[in-house]
């Protein structure tokens, strides 16, 4: 890998979960990582203030992971918020990146952009095949508009940004509040605390019925940086590990894992989201050589470990 030794990077998001694994990878490649500006910082919403990020460290590549992000609860209490600021926040970077003569934006959207009936595995040419599931739609549509964005300055001014598709993340340092925390922490967390509690039941959100696929956070830097160096094309790129697993199945072995050995309430009062959910990860293989590594009992285990160290 070359590309990204000695050139200068600013990394949105950087102080966030995937941004605490991502900096040391990004380190150990000789970058002149010049800051992962965090909202106290930068409140990238702001125009202003985005100007003068691009001002003051002038950098060569963006990695935009920046977002207002949380789970089916989150979503539904602002959705507003949560299209404007994702919104805004790409397509001023980007923008303004184009106007700073930025080499490469590399841009996270979510995989919360594709349908809701997406047949499964999800590919990425079905991505305009139907509008986002209800509970994240403004959350998805907003950061979709990225890649319209990537095409069309693409198309007009020759600017050189990519696409990524990102499946839900997990591992350490992930974010266990349970009021915008995504599924594995949540799970984790209550189980953690009904073991510590010698509580015989766990509540959990929705049927158990649909699925998920999840990614290990380490998996998801080494697939960043390799689309970063190898990747310059047009087309988005889904990244995930190509698994699939029911919300039972997830919360019994997570039970497994943690030691809790009582019963799972499912409260059917509370929205499922999204029916299935697995992608087509043959194109991330295809054009930079990305693939999976880390087993997802393995993840869950790390990330277990460190909850209960914290």
């Amino acid at each position: 890998m070359s590309f990204l030794k000695n050139k200068r990077v600013v990394v949105t998001g950087g102080t966030g979960f995937l941004g605490s694994h991502l900096l040391p990878r990004l380190n150990s490649l000789e970058t002149e990582l010049l800051a992962a500006p965090g909202s106290d910082e930068y409140d990238l919403v702001q125009q202003e203030q985005v100007i003068r990020m691009y001002e003051r460290y002038r950098p060569q590549v963006v990695i935009h992971m920046a977002a207002q992000v949380g789970g089916i609860g989150a979503n539904r209490a602002k959705p507003g918020q949560f299209f404007y600021d994702n919104l805004i926040m790409g397509a001023q970077l980007m923008e303004y990146g184009r106007r700073f003569g930025l080499e490469k934006f590399v841009a996270l959207g979510t995989i919360c952009a594709y349908p809701k009936f997406t047949p499964v595995p999800f590919k990425e040419e079905d991505l305009w095949n139907g509008f986002p599931e209800e509970t994240n739609a403004p959350y998805g549509m907003a950061k979709k508009m990225m890649l319209v964005q990537s095409l069309a300055y693409r198309e007009q001014y020759g600017f050189n940004s990519i696409y990524l598709l990102p499946v839900n993340l997990y591992g350490p340092q992930d974010n266990f509040d349970l009021e915008t925390s995504h599924v594995i922490p949540a799970m984790i967390r209550k189980c953690i605390t009904a073991v510590r509690n010698n509580e015989p039941r766990v509540v959990l959100w929705g049927s158990g019925e649909p699925t998920r696929e999840f990614l290990y956070v380490d998996d998801a830097v080494e697939a960043i940086v390799l689309a970063t160096e190898r990747y310059n094309g047009s087309e988005p790129v889904n990244i995930g590990s190509g698994m699939e697993i029911r919300m039972r199945d997830l919360a019994a072995l997570i039970g497994k894992l943690t030691g809790f050995k009582g019963e799972f309430i499912w409260d059917r009062s509370k929205p499922d989201g999204q029916p299935r959910r697995m992608l087509d990860v043959s194109r991330a293989e295809r054009y930079f050589g990305f693939t999976a590594k880390t087993s997802f009992e393995d993840g869950l285990r790390r990330t277990i470990d460190w909850y209960r160290n914290t």
